[in-house]
């Protein structure tokens, strides 16, 4: 499930049309669906109206397939993320995904209140664990015990601490573990990971699904060669100009990716010939 980009115009209005394009262009190319409205989808940035008209977007480029989208539905109030899980509902997406709350560093019940409130909603809820950038961490411990309560289904993995795989194992053995961050997409695949929610794929569609069917199926003499491959690119989901890079090589490699609307600024200096060497080896390496 790709993380999806957001294409926009150079007066940063978004491009719905190259939205639309992009996400059939990534099923088409191996992908099993999209995740519009993440942090990578400037879902911060967004109005409302254009926050709605992604998902709506996203639903019937999909060729109306909910399945296939599982929208973000972050919001500093439970009441708005449970609004915008409604909303993914009357759109018709499959499921959503949700952070804890993230406004302050919310304790034990109101983590549980919030992913309560929002499956409700009667959507598939997946956990979204970032402690890096909300200051709250959904421990395997806590996990276990929203899934006890049917809050959620699966949960997003993005701490980087691949440790955590056997101990939600352990705990909630019925909640599907989802890679969060590319860069440990084989640790945790080997680990029992069940599905990939994705940033690079907006670029190299084609070799990001072959990495992960090779890794979920254990066939480390195709999957270990991709990674150390990719991995230069990989790494950047988890840095801070994530939305940047990604929409960097997708400029390179011939998709639309586009400005980012402020705060983020454009790379520049190393950062950005960075990001242009690792996308210009790829590609040169038959990568797409």
């Amino acid at each position: 499930m790709v993380a999806t980009a957001l294409p926009m115009r150079e007066d940063l209005s978004v491009d719905f049309d190259a939205y639309a394009e992009h996400v059939a262009w990534l099923i088409a190319n191996g992908c099993d669906g999209v995740v519009p409205n993440g942090s990578l989808g400037e879902y911060q940035t967004l109005t409302d109206e254009e926050r709605s008209r992604v998902v709506r977007t996203a639903v019937e480029a999909a060729g109306g397939d909910g399945a296939r989208v599982m929208p973000g539905v972050a919001a500093y109030g439970s009441a708005e993320a449970r609004r915008w899980a409604d909303q993914a509902a009357e759109a018709g997406a499959g499921s959503v995904l949700l952070l804890p709350p993230n406004a302050y560093r919310a304790d034990e019940t109101a983590v549980r209140a919030h992913y309560a409130e929002v499956a409700r909603a009667g959507l598939p809820v997946v956990a979204y664990n970032n402690p890096v950038d909300t200051k709250v961490d959904l421990t395997p411990a806590l996990l276990a015990r929203l899934h006890g309560e049917g809050s959620v289904v699966a949960v997003k993995e993005f701490s980087g601490d691949v440790r955590r795989a056997y101990e939600i194992a352990e705990l909630a053995p019925g909640l599907d573990l989802l890679v969060g961050a590319d860069d440990v997409l084989l640790e945790l695949a080997l680990a029992g990971a069940v599905g990939w929610v994705a940033g690079y794929p907006n670029a190299l569609p084609r070799s990001c699904a072959a990495l992960y069917h090779a890794a979920v199926s254990g066939d480390l003499g195709t999957a270990l060669p991709l990674y150390k491959s990719l991995h230069p690119l990989l790494r950047w989901d988890s840095r801070t100009e994530f939305v940047q890079a990604i929409k960097a090589s997708m400029d390179l490699a011939g998709r639309t990716g586009g400005p980012t609307r402020p705060p983020r600024s454009p790379l520049t200096g190393e950062t950005g010939a960075a990001v242009r060497a690792a996308t210009e080896k790829a590609l040169a390496e038959g990568h797409r």
